[in-house]
């Protein structure tokens, strides 16, 4: 898919910049940042529930054998 942007000539300076480094065209870096970006935000989002426990002050084992022990007062 082709498609045009507009960046600030400070961007156009330091994407030229990069490109020369690294031997690549300015098509090839943008793909490749694009890629990083869209890798960072599936791993900046992760699974909802991951952390949920963090600000409880009881491990995740012990509320489950306080929360088991309720079904042997039965």
């Amino acid at each position: 898919m082709r498609t045009i942007i507009e960046l600030p000539d400070s961007q156009v300076e330091a994407l030229d910049a990069l490109c020369r480094h690294e031997g690549i065209s300015r098509a090839a870096a943008i793909r490749r940042a694009i890629g990083a970006h869209l890798k960072a935000e599936r791993t900046r989002r992760g699974d909802p529930a991951f952390g949920l426990w963090r600000a409880r002050h009881v491990s995740g084992l012990d509320y489950q054998r306080r929360a088991r022990r309720e079904w042997d007062h039965r």
